[in-house]
């Protein structure tokens, strides 16, 4: 499992992001815009998309130590690893 790690989304390298339903910014942490990169996680991600076939909205991902701390994250939690997506789809009635 390769995981790369940058200080800032936009430092992403474009030739190295190949999950093409979601962007760098939707992956780093919404508290300081870090970003840990994944990719075992995010191909798991990306196959869901694609197995879904419909859009996927990701709350939360990558967190920081302190920014998983300010949102009541749990201690050992696997957004520390970016191995972890809060997600949800638009427009889909859990109940059907």
């Amino acid at each position: 499992m390769t995981t790369d790690y940058y200080a800032n989304w936009r430092n992403v390298p474009e030739k190295l992001w190949r999950w093409l339903n979601f962007s760098p910014e939707e992956i780093a942490c919404r508290g300081d815009g870090r970003i840990r990169i994944n990719e075992a996680a995010l191909d798991k991600l990306q196959a869901l998309r694609d197995r879904l076939g419909v859009p996927l909205i990701v709350h939360s991902a990558y967190r920081t130590p302190n920014y998983n701390r300010q949102v009541g994250g749990a201690k050992h939690s696997l957004h520390l690893q970016g191995a972890a997506f809060d997600i949800s789809m638009a427009n889909h009635d859990p109940v059907d």
